[in-house]
């Protein structure tokens, strides 16, 4: 038995015995037994059986810089030598979230920001931001926020709250209260014989139906995902974006965006919604802020918000690492690269067009694709028994998890979303990797499709 094979297996059983794995049916997970993943650079993976994989996800949506970067690790160790950590609690600061407010004021369309660990967190502290907000205007009363069907905003008790996912909803009886859902914008799934432009308008009004109903004095903000990452890469239709900015303006309720996902370079701006065309009163970040290489998050808010904040007394909201020094000093470092290489500009005027034409190219006629969404370096693709009329598989989970399965046996790590197909590579990538991950993307389709018996 060789040294790999005993490494992976010993991996394996102590993952078994200790590790509980997030969104994971643990038993039948134990049973197969993980892939233990050691190496990584570039846009490959590299696992203790020396299996090479080339990650289509930016391992969860946030490598944007790829694997590997030295000037990432070298900003977190220079940092740990000089400050490892210290809070900014008691009315004290440090150099490295100094720097980092100050850089994000320079490439976002914000000019102050909270900081926290994670999206979820993220999200938890624009609910808590847009209360205190209304509290300091005297309309402590509007205390609803309204979110969308099949949205993820993070796995906390709040953030999933936000979410509209059922399956999440079904284990969690402790729900936090006053938020509510209208339906999301997915026209193949969702628009009946309806065309797309008047389906998005249909979807943002249910916004404007939904504030009546609960009676705009009540509601505070509406909270969206710029495209839906996790649910599908859902794409809304061009009409959508304008419709739901003009409601939460006519009827004074704030307009929060979620771009833990979009943000940073995934769409080809620096943000999803400058490419949806709309302006956020908040906005939620995390993922590609540090490239996934330390957790971090934060919320950026409009001036009227930040200025009501500033000067309502004391905000009764924070984390033990908000803003933590080795966090914002890779921050810092992490979004250095992104302007100054022109990584962002790459991917809007070079490797996004590229990728986008390459999937459709090779995909647009295939007899399970319906519909291929995206723009930038993110695609979602949708998987159809008969895609001439937008028929859908009856088992969505089942037909996915065999084409994901399918990726990852031929080398690529491609996510399911029930039957959406999902590509996020690292904002990094070449040509030739594009199209070494269509070329497997398409493999795979084209494997579930002959397992299927449609060609």
């Amino acid at each position: 038995m060789n040294d790999r094979f005993d490494s992976t297996s010993h991996y394996r059983a102590l993952d078994a015995a200790h590790h509980l794995h997030p969104f994971s049916d643990m038993a039948a997970l134990n049973r197969a037994g993980s892939r233990v993943i050691a190496k990584a650079q570039g846009v490959y993976l590299l696992d203790t059986e020396g299996t090479r994989l080339i990650d289509g996800m930016a391992g969860l949506w946030c490598v944007n810089v790829g694997y590997g970067r030295r000037e990432l690790a070298d900003a977190a160790f220079a940092q740990m030598q000089e400050l490892p950590y210290y809070n900014t609690f008691f009315k004290t600061t440090h150099p490295p979230v100094v720097e980092l407010s100050s850089l994000l004021a320079q490439l976002t369309p914000f000019k102050r920001f909270l900081y926290c660990n994670s999206g979820s967190e993220a999200n938890d502290t624009a609910l808590r931001v847009v209360h205190r907000y209304w509290a300091t205007q005297g309309k402590a009363q509007k205390h609803y926020v309204i979110a969308r069907k099949n949205a993820y905003h993070g796995s906390t008790i709040a953030g999933a709250t936000l979410g509209g996912m059922s399956y999440m909803h079904e284990q969690m009886p402790s729900k936090v209260e006053h938020i509510v859902h209208i339906d999301q914008p997915y026209w193949y799934g969702e628009g009946g014989s309806m065309d797309e432009a008047g389906f998005g308008l249909e979807r943002a009004r249910q916004l404007e139906a939904k504030i009546i109903e609960l009676g705009a004095e009540n509601v505070a903000a509406f909270i969206g995902e710029p495209f839906q990452g996790a649910g599908g890469v859902i794409f809304p239709p061009s009409t959508y974006w304008a419709e739901i900015e003009r409601i939460c303006r006519k009827h004074n309720v704030l307009l929060i965006a979620d771009e833990v996902i979009g943000g940073f370079g995934r769409t080809g701006e620096w943000f999803a919604h400058q490419h949806f065309g709309f302006k956020p009163d908040v906005m939620t970040m995390a993922k590609g802020l540090t490239s996934g290489y330390v957790p971090m998050g934060a919320v950026g808010l409009s001036d009227a918000i930040a200025d009501a904040i500033s000067e309502g007394g004391e905000f009764n909201h924070g984390f033990t690492y908000s803003g933590h020094p080795v966090a914002a000093a890779v921050a810092i470092a992490n979004l250095k690269l992104l302007r100054d290489e022109g990584i962002v500009e790459h991917v809007k005027r070079d490797s996004g067009p590229y990728f986008q034409a390459r999937l459709r190219a090779a995909l647009s006629d295939h007899p399970i694709v319906g519909e291929i969404a995206g723009v930038g370096l993110v695609a979602g693709i949708q998987l159809a028994q008969d895609p001439a009329i937008r028929k859908r598989f009856d088992n969505a989970d089942d037909i996915g998890t065999l084409c994901r399965d399918f990726c990852f046996d031929d080398g690529l790590v491609m996510r399911a979303s029930h039957d959406r197909m999902l590509l996020s590579p690292p904002l990094i990538i070449t040509h030739a990797e594009i199209d070494e991950m269509v070329t497997k993307a398409k493999a795979a389709i084209d494997a579930t499709a002959r397992t299927l018996k449609l060609i």
